[in-house]
């Protein structure tokens, strides 16, 4: 006997927000360099961004293999460059190299392992590192449109220290800034909206908004605040935050660890049909670390992000 499918899971299909998209093609076409990039996946991705105007592919990996896969797709590839790598070490090398020399503005993971992809990327030789620390960002939209939802940090840094989420602050006011958000409203999250010894995120979240609160400008900051009262306007209400300017309305959550914020984010996927896009910050080029569970509106989104990440326009403080 089969077990019953959950009643908690929806059969919405993600879809990418068309917001995105004609944000990403409003600025410059990045170059975008695909480490190993020889596998149907990050190919049919590849193809759809460039047919978009929202990445110039640079392919790295074996010629052969992706010569065929763009083939199969019906896609001319002649016009672009395509760097011949016998393995997945050296691809993901050559792709980070390109970034590293600026002939490419994003690294997109490819048929690669992610461990192999970070390490090319990190790699000193490279040239991407510098004094941040990485950090990811997912950008969650609902299929019916509204306001998306920022995530950090759902899939790098396990236990992200009070300096980590300082960046990981700034990079999401930032990248919101970048997406069209002139204000962005940012929570910090825990299990109550009340400072308790007993609940350690608590006292850091308070600690967190104070800190942001005083150091960046023209951005709203509210913390500590369960989940409800960051998205619910009712449920802040009805706990009295009325005048908080975050509360049921915020633009990004900045969770206390990893477990929180994978939970989160693929709660929005899992049971609303949320389409979670998503990339590092920190490098000296965005980073795409794509899953191979990703569907297709998920990797496109995730190109579009990048594209705005690695673009020099921001919308105007007001």
């Amino acid at each position: 006997m089969t077990n019953p499918i959950s009643p908690f899971l929806t059969d919405r299909a993600p879809i990418c927000p068309p917001e995105l998209l004609a944000r990403a093609q409003a600025v410059a076409t990045p170059r975008v360099a695909i480490a190993n990039a020889g596998a149907k996946i990050p190919m049919q991705a590849a193809f759809e961004a460039t047919k978009l105007g929202i990445m110039s592919p640079v392919f790295t990996g074996n010629r052969a293999e992706i010569t065929c896969i763009a083939r199969d797709l019906g896609w001319d590839i002649s016009q672009f460059q395509l760097i011949e790598a016998s393995d997945e070490s050296s691809a993901g090398a050559a792709a980070a190299d390109a970034c590293g020399s600026g002939n490419a503005d994003i690294l997109m993971k490819g048929d690669i392992h992610s461990d192999a992809f970070l390490k090319a990327a990190l790699a000193r030789s490279a040239g991407l590192r510098n004094e941040n620390r990485l950090v990811h960002i997912f950008h969650v939209s609902h299929p019916n449109g509204g306001r998306p939802l920022l995530v950090s940090d759902g899939a790098v840094n396990v236990s992200p220290d009070l300096a980590t989420r300082k960046t990981e602050t700034k990079e999401m006011v930032s990248l919101l800034r970048k997406l069209g958000t002139p204000r962005p409203k940012i929570a910090f999250l825990s299990a109550t909206e009340t400072p308790i010894a007993s609940v350690p995120s608590s006292i850091e979240a308070r600690e967190l908004c104070e800190w942001a609160q005083q150091t960046i400008p023209d951005a709203d900051f509210s913390g500590p605040l369960a989940f409800d009262l960051i998205l619910s306007a009712q449920a802040a209400a009805v706990k009295g935050l009325h005048d908080d300017p975050v509360a049921g309305q915020a633009d990004g959550v900045v969770v206390p660890d990893i477990v929180s914020g994978n939970i989160l984010f693929k709660s929005l996927v899992y049971l609303s049909g949320g389409c979670a896009a998503g990339l590092i910050t920190g490098a000296k080029v965005p980073l795409l670390l794509t899953s191979r569970a990703d569907p297709p509106a998920a990797r496109l989104g995730s190109i579009a992000l990048a594209a705005l990440a690695s673009s020099q326009n921001e919308t105007p403080h007001p």
